[in-house]
């Protein structure tokens, strides 16, 4: 009688763990604002690639070049800038100018780095950000707002590590009650 009292609770659990899984976001990519205009675009991009994003691949030989707009090349810098800096959500916010995305944006043979890793560890290749300061350069304000604030920068991972606890212990909890 003890196994059949097991199975529903154990169906139940499943059941849980699979929806607690559904809901997960495999990654995050950030990307320029299309209702934006593109003189704005142009300060944020040129932030981006000027102060470590890796713009090589939106330059002309570049893989990311086509479609050759403010727009896309924007979206890939600041993409890139983001990743760079670990998912970091202050490291897109650009003055509004850049929103976070859960769908993969790459596209004819343009892949954006859905990690640090993928995004590369080169140099700044062009633009006008530099090293200013954190929050762009005087009078732009483009760069992510209070970056060295990490007081919420993880929320992300703090959540994705919770739920994995969590099924953990009720993995666990089934497991001694089987």
């Amino acid at each position: 009688m003890a196994a059949t009292a097991t199975a529903p609770r154990l169906l139940l659990l499943l059941a849980l763990m699979a929806a607690a899984l559904a809901g997960r976001s495999e990654g995050a990519w950030c990307i320029c604002r299309q209702d934006m205009p593109d003189s704005t675009l142009q300060k944020t991009l040129d932030y981006a690639c000027g102060d470590g994003a890796d713009c090589k691949p939106i330059q002309q030989s570049g893989a990311c070049f086509s479609p050759d707009t403010v727009k896309a090349h924007c979206s890939y810098a600041v993409n890139s800038f983001y990743q760079r800096n670990n998912q970091n959500s202050q490291a897109c916010v650009f003055s509004g100018t850049a929103t976070l995305v859960t769908t993969d944006p790459s596209s004819n043979g343009c892949q954006y780095p859905a990690s640090a890793s993928a995004a590369g560890t080169g140099t700044p290749t062009s633009g006008t950000g530099g090293s200013t300061g954190v929050d762009g350069p005087p009078g732009m304000g483009l760069g992510p707002s209070s970056f060295n604030d990490n007081s919420g920068a993880s929320i992300l991972l703090e959540v994705g590590t919770a739920m994995w606890i969590l099924i953990l212990a009720c993995s666990i909890m089934a497991l001694n009650f089987s």
